[in-house]
């Protein structure tokens, strides 16, 4: 019987950057190396005896668990990722750094806007899909947009965009 192909809808995938992809790579390669740990932990518990007191055994059941649901979780990511390569085009988009000001304290900060699983606010990495990243995601230099945010609204003023030369396609 031929195999049916079936095509998976666009809104199943997760954008994010190829350094996000990379870092979810180096999550999984990480827990794979806690795992031959974690697998001999659990058969010195259960070599210990009576399995219903066993505390050292239900710990390390559960961390062995817990590990391996990790990585369903990491590998589901890697699944169904689709890296966006930012584009040098001068409009704020997936991967591009901006500068923003703000209009009620002229302060600027930066942050490059990525996909939501790579998001970091204290590290500068804005998700795309945030109040402020929908605001600003297709603004050029000297535009300013409105943000909606849970809080209240905000008026912020792109004074910069560029995108890292490495990642650019």
């Amino acid at each position: 019987m031929p195999s049916k192909k079936i095509k998976v809808p666009d809104f199943y995938y997760q954008e994010m950057t190829a350094a996000g992809y990379r870092q979810i790579e180096d999550q999984i390669e990480a827990l794979k190396k806690q795992r031959p740990e974690k697998i001999a932990r659990l058969k010195a518990a259960r070599a210990l005896g009576d399995l219903s007191e066993n505390t050292e055994y239900s710990t390390a059941k559960r961390d062995l668990r817990h590990l391996e649901s990790r990585l369903r979780y990491l590998n589901k990511q890697l699944t169904y990722a689709k890296i966006i390569t930012p584009q040098n085009t001068g409009k704020v988009g997936m991967g591009s750094t901006v500068e923003l000001q703000y209009d009620d304290d002229d302060e600027t900060e930066t942050y490059t806007l990525v996909g939501r699983q790579e998001a970091d606010i204290l590290q500068g990495k804005l998700a795309f899909d945030s109040p402020l990243g929908k605001a600003i995601t297709g603004l050029s230099a000297g535009d300013s947009a409105l943000v909606a945010a849970p809080q209240g609204e905000y008026q912020v003023k792109v004074v910069s965009v560029r995108v890292n030369q490495d990642e650019v396609g």
